[in-house]
């Protein structure tokens, strides 16, 4: 079964996040998904029998029924059947594995960081439209914020507010 690897989501849950995304709208082709099947046959250990892939190879059902089949086939075998799935897709079909929804995903750590730069653009228009005595203020709160921003970040606006009192 599919378990939970530290933070990241399990290669199972990937695929339950992208199966949407890979049966729609005739993304793989009729070529491409015979080429992921007979990888997952070849590949040591087994992923698919030679029984599953014929049955997941079966012409007289249609495209979006078999990769819906193998899809949850592969979730129900656990994680290592699902990632060897995605090297699959990747060796066979690059440009839409580099589009999967679950590739497009932001960390947390891009959000604070577009965060931090919103804050210290803020801070720079209000300083530099305000008085001298905010521009103190702000000097004290950026001195005391090594945690906030990066240290680079901090000394680039120490010295923005120094010239700005100067003036």
């Amino acid at each position: 079964m599919c378990f939970k690897q530290g933070e990241d989501q399990s290669y199972c849950q990937r695929l339950q996040h992208d199966m949407y995304f890979l049966t729609s709208n005739s993304r793989l082709n009729e070529q491409v998904v015979d080429k992921i099947i007979l990888q997952l046959n070849r590949v040591y250990p087994q992923i698919l029998t030679d029984a599953e892939a014929e049955k997941f190879r079966n012409p007289k059902a249609s495209l979006h029924t078999r990769l819906s089949y193998l899809i949850k086939h592969l979730q129900k075998k656990g994680d290592r059947h699902c990632q060897e799935f995605y090297r699959a897709l990747q060796i066979n079909a690059e440009q839409l594995y580099n589009d999967l929804p679950s590739r497009k995903i932001l960390s947390p750590v891009f959000f604070l960081t577009c965060f931090s730069v919103a804050a210290g653009f803020a801070l720079f228009w209000y300083c530099s439209h305000s008085d001298t005595k905010v521009i103190g203020r702000a000097r004290r709160i950026l001195g005391f914020s090594p945690i906030i921003i990066g240290r680079h970040v901090r000394n680039i606006c120490m010295l923005y507010l120094e010239d700005m009192s100067r003036n």
